[in-house]
């Protein structure tokens, strides 16, 4: 299937997009299959042009439209949507085997990349080191995440994390992920995050990503954390839609993922902006914010 199937030009600005369908999807500049569009959906109309000055007056209107609705705030309002550029990562762990990263770039138009570094108070996942030390060599930015696990201490479980990762300026914020209440209550598993979160930005001096599945979101999160951005995981066509109106920042789309160079399906995920836009969620030390591990303060 080719991109003649998904997409349909309707003038020089707009695009109507059908929906996609695509259990293993390989990267390029549109997540499905080899597209390299940007959409602009509105609703089924019967508008007709006749006069060639009414065509210049919409093309006009539009271009003004996408001059002033900013891009981070123009995700859904109805059926309309307004087109952003999306950049396309991916996120891996011991899971997908010994990647190799060289293959990867050469092949996949790749922009950044989470790492699995951690998991409760004392696991350290077994090919850390090698992915975090390849992305760096190759040059794909990225990201390491920790897995929470909610019968353990927020603050044991951030320090461990803190000791094993070794930030440099332009990784991507750490990243929290949580989706197992492990049969804890509700509100102890909102008090460690909490706690984890809090130690975290406290010692590197940026808001952590937390990142868990919009049905886990929604049973125990929601609400929560409203300043941290969102990483959410939605396996399916359709974006997610948070029930606090909250817009993610990062969406997993897919679990399904085939990339050359790594022997396992991929977890693929989209963010909603430029390159530049992704640099605001990096990390850079700060003289007045940053303290090491063993001097921030236990909550």
């Amino acid at each position: 299937m080719n991109c003649d199937d998904h997409c349909t030009y309707a003038s020089s600005i707009f695009l109507i997009l059908t929906k996609h369908k695509s259990r293993c999807t390989p990267f390029g500049k549109c997540v499905h299959q080899n597209c390299s569009t940007s959409v602009l959906i509105f609703p089924q109309t019967d508008l007709k042009i006749t006069q060639t000055s009414e065509l210049h007056m919409i093309r006009f209107l539009s271009l003004m439209l996408l001059m002033v609705v900013p891009l981070r705030g123009g995700w859904q309002t109805g059926n309309v949507q307004i087109a952003v550029e999306e950049i396309q990562g991916i996120d891996v762990s011991h899971y997908q085997h010994e990647i190799a990263w060289d293959t990867v770039l050469a092949k996949q138009d790749l922009d950044f990349a989470f790492v699995k570094a951690t998991e409760g108070g004392n696991f350290i996942d077994t090919l850390f080191c090698y992915n975090w030390e390849s992305l760096e060599r190759v040059g794909i930015r990225r990201g390491a995440y920790h897995y929470f696990r909610a019968y353990g201490c927020g603050y044991d479980q951030a320090l461990h994390f803190l000791q094993t990762v070794d930030m440099r300026p332009g990784d991507l914020a750490p990243v929290l992920d949580v989706e197992s209440s492990d049969g804890m209550p509700r509100e102890v598993l909102v008090e460690e995050v909490g706690i984890w979160l809090h130690t975290v930005e406290k010692s590197l001096g940026i808001k952590p990503i937390l990142y868990t599945n919009q049905h886990f979101y929604e049973k125990y999160l929601a609400g929560m954390f409203d300043q941290n951005p969102i990483w959410i995981a939605r396996y399916s066509d359709e974006q997610p839609i948070l029930s606090t109106g909250k817009r993610w920042d990062f969406w997993q789309f897919s679990n399904e993922g085939c990339i050359e160079g790594i022997r396992e399906k991929v977890d693929l995920n989209i963010f909603p902006g430029t390159i530049s836009m992704l640099e605001r969620l990096c990390w850079y030390p700060s003289a007045l914010l940053h303290a090491s591990p063993d001097q921030t303060v236990e909550p």
